[in-house]
């Protein structure tokens, strides 16, 4: 049988749904309120249309206790979705790309990776240094990131999910870094401390000590982009 393209693309496409899916792109799990706010719908309405994703395949349940929490079903989903809204903004009668939002356009979460101008540059940046190779969608660790980055405490884990992988960002129309690699640099930062999640968005805020002492690890050179490019 046939995989049915068509059945996903309508789950996809229902506008208040596409609003849902788009809203746990932060890698956050969220209740069917929560989501049912962004989506500006009825819990009712919600409950109809969580229940239809999570048939699908595109959402998952998790239960914390009295707690229901509803994710995306995986990496890969965030990633077309992360495409999906490149698409769409190349589409617009307009000539900027992505989010309004300044704090979303220069640093966010595109699931559990770094996305936005500073997503670029760290992509960028370990180019330039050797330490990925990476083309169009094409992306691997070289030797030399091999070993900078045990160094610094990175183990990849045995998995389907690629070592690295170059993503596609939504309002900077060029690569960052996704795979097992993207999301260890943003949980390490966070860690770290350098910068905190923005509880109502997506966006990652960093402190001033906190963007400095990131780029002078990875090598970033603030003249590449600015903030307020």
């Amino acid at each position: 049988m046939q995989p049915d393209i068509a059945l996903l693309a309508a789950e996809i496409g229902d506008p208040s749904r596409a609003q849902m899916l788009t809203a746990l792109l932060g890698g956050q799990a969220l209740t069917a309120t929560e989501l049912a706010l962004c989506a500006e719908i009825s819990p009712s309405t919600a409950s109809s249309h969580l229940a239809r994703l999570e048939r699908c395949g595109l959402i998952q349940l998790r239960k914390q206790g009295r707690h229901r929490y509803f994710e995306l079903s995986g990496a890969s989903l965030a990633a077309l979705l992360e495409q999906l809204l490149a698409i769409s903004a190349a589409q617009a009668p307009t000539v900027a790309t992505g989010p309004d939002d300044l704090a979303l356009r220069y640093a966010r979460l595109c699931y559990d990776h770094l996305a936005g101008q500073l997503g670029v540059q760290l992509h960028d940046a370990l180019c330039t240094q050797g330490l990925i190779d990476s083309n169009a969608d094409q992306c691997q660790l070289t030797t030399a990131g091999s070993a900078r980055f045990a160094h610094w405490g990175f183990v990849a884990q045995r998995s389907r999910r690629p070592l690295c992988r170059a993503c596609l960002d939504w309002s900077e129309r060029r690569s960052h870094l996704a795979g097992q690699l993207g999301q260890w640099i943003v949980e390490d930062l966070l860690q770290r401390g350098w910068a905190k999640r923005d509880l109502q968005s997506r966006s990652l805020s960093f402190s001033t000590a906190g963007e400095r002492a990131f780029k002078h690890r990875y090598g970033i050179d603030d003249r590449a982009v600015s903030r307020s490019a």
